[in-house]
């Protein structure tokens, strides 16, 4: 049974810890200060150690110090109301396993907590977890989400993968339609054959055609040989047309037929070329509006759109970037060589607040560039780089770019003492109340105004 440690000069606190502590199968001993815990930790050896940072006489940073240089195997997690970037930094020079907010998710400390056994081999893996916290029934061949709208997905994929009809896949820019594409291609009978994936609006006109479709020999300067099209490579398996709304108007037509035939010519070609191809189609753009304004052939589209599957965008699955923040981090951290594991509250509550105009390719950059620039094992809020305007609840921001440039950390300082002011001005000056309007909690809300001095 792994042994915890839990200090804090809260009494309440302390028994609040030790019962949900104890409930979770450990063995829980508290001390109401840092000397106290020290004699403990003398006498008794410790697996965790959970410490408030402000206690009297002895603070957290400096207990963790005196922890480290008596038992430096012992892992240390600090509980704290006032989680600055400078406080995190300096905990995980010090050698903290992570930091919370006090006040925060209960959940969020029982999955650090047991991540931080785990990785000591104390406990063993939850049964309906997998790494890095990703419930195992939330990730789908390479999809993740455990939102109504991402589960509905899961399903329809399952239900439709195996079926030969054709499927047309909408959603913004950045949703992961080719992702639904490939989940279609590999959870069906196909999966064992090509799946070939094409941007119909990324390519110039005649070299998408003979991309498609193939050439023969001499059909045109620098048809040097015989070259089969996409169509062919195919064969048997999937092709998956992204942005089909850009395809051009003489091409929509001989798509068309290979849709309805099975069959179509290499440009040059005078022979009929029978293939069997599931086709996959996906787009950002209003399809039947662009049938209304005759932009887009409406046979085409009631033939690609026999069963339509909807990517929601981010902003409207916002239970999900958690799991795909842990995702991302895990995954750039194994790429550029870091250890870093998690990420700070303060930091996850802007991308919760985030309204994700670029949806999931855009998480997956900001977390790219997050895990790039720092330089302790936790990412903090200032190497987040968010589009100032697009932070939810100031879409009627705007800022003006100078030549010299503008100062990130400055402009959103001043997005937050303005929303928090607000709310502050409608709850009539009631802390507790401006921050249940806010959704952050208490002590959060406390410690932004003492930052930017609002009183």
């Amino acid at each position: 049974m792994a042994r915890i440690l839990v200090v804090d000069d809260d009494q309440g606190m302390r028994e609040f810890m030790d019962i949900m502590l104890t409930k979770e199968g450990y063995d829980v001993t508290s001390a109401e200060d840092a000397s106290r815990a020290l004699t403990l930790c003398d006498k008794k050896e410790f697996d965790l150690v959970i410490t408030d940072l402000r206690m009297p006489r002895m603070d957290g940073i400096e207990f963790l110090k005196k922890i480290k240089d008596q038992k430096p195997e012992t892992t240390v997690i600090l509980v704290t109301a006032y989680a600055s970037g400078e406080t995190a930094v300096n905990a995980m020079k010090e050698g903290a396993y992570d930091y919370v907010e006090k006040g925060g998710s209960i959940e969020e400390l029982k999955s650090i907590v047991h991540k931080a056994l785990l990785k000591k081999g104390l406990v063993g893996e939850k049964s309906a977890e997998v790494k890095e916290g990703v419930i195992e029934n939330n990730s789908f061949y390479g999809m993740i989400g455990k939102s109504r709208g991402m589960q509905k997905i899961f399903t329809t994929i399952k239900k439709v993968a195996d079926t030969p009809a054709n499927i047309l896949i909408l959603g913004e820019s950045g949703t992961g339609k080719e992702l639904v594409a490939s989940a279609i291609h590999n959870n069906s009978s196909r999966s064992k054959m090509p799946f070939k994936a094409i941007n119909s609006g990324g390519i110039p006109e005649n070299l998408l055609e003979s991309e498609l479709f193939g050439y023969m020999k001499g059909s045109f300067t620098g048809a040097y040989a015989d070259r089969p099209g996409l169509f062919e490579i195919a064969r048997g398996g999937t092709i998956f047309l992204d942005e089909i709304g850009e395809l051009p108007a003489v091409l929509q037509v001989k798509l068309l037929r290979v849709v309805q035939e099975k069959s179509f010519r290499r440009i040059g070609g005078s022979e009929d070329i029978k293939v069997d191809v599931r086709i996959i189609s996906a787009t950002n753009q209003n399809l039947e509006e662009k049938v209304k304004k005759g932009e887009f052939r409406e046979d085409l589209f009631f033939r690609l759109n026999v069963i339509p599957v909807y990517m929601p965008p981010l902003r409207d699955r916002r239970e999900d970037i958690p799991l795909l923040t842990n995702h991302f981090i895990e995954k750039y951290a194994i790429e550029f060589g870091k250890e870093i594991r998690t990420i700070s509250s303060y930091a996850m509550e802007l991308l919760m607040n985030y309204s994700f105009p670029g949806n999931i390719r855009e998480l997956e950059n900001i977390i790219e560039r997050g895990v790039a620039m720092e330089s302790s094992n936790i990412i903090l809020p200032e190497n987040l780089v968010l589009e100032t305007a697009a932070v939810s609840g100031v879409s009627n921001y705007s800022i003006e770019i100078l030549d010299s440039g503008l100062n990130l950390n400055e402009e959103l300082e001043k997005i937050e003492r303005n929303i928090i002011e607000k709310a502050l001005v409608k709850t009539k000056g009631s802390k507790t109340k401006a921050a249940e309007l806010l959704h952050v909690t208490f002590d959060s809300l406390r410690y932004r105004m003492d930052k930017l001095n609002i009183k």
